[in-house]
């Protein structure tokens, strides 16, 4: 059985707002995935671990170090 923490990481990404807030629309348009606000401070990209890894990628690729 997989590991829940494991298997959350690979569906999500947790950014501070701010550094999202110019590349959502591109996220949005290029990769299936959904942006949600978690509180004034950060945001949650959501997707299947396919989506999520490209949209590290090309997060990374634009100077934005995700964890």
């Amino acid at each position: 059985m997989p590991d829940p923490a494991r298997l959350r990481d690979s569906t999500q990404i947790v950014l501070p707002r701010e550094t999202v807030t110019d590349l959502e629309p591109r996220l949005d348009d290029e990769f299936t995935v959904t942006v949600f606000q978690e509180d004034e401070g950060h945001c949650r990209v959501i997707g299947s671990p396919v989506e999520i890894k490209a949209a590290s990628e090309f997060l990374s690729r634009r100077g934005i170090s995700v964890r």
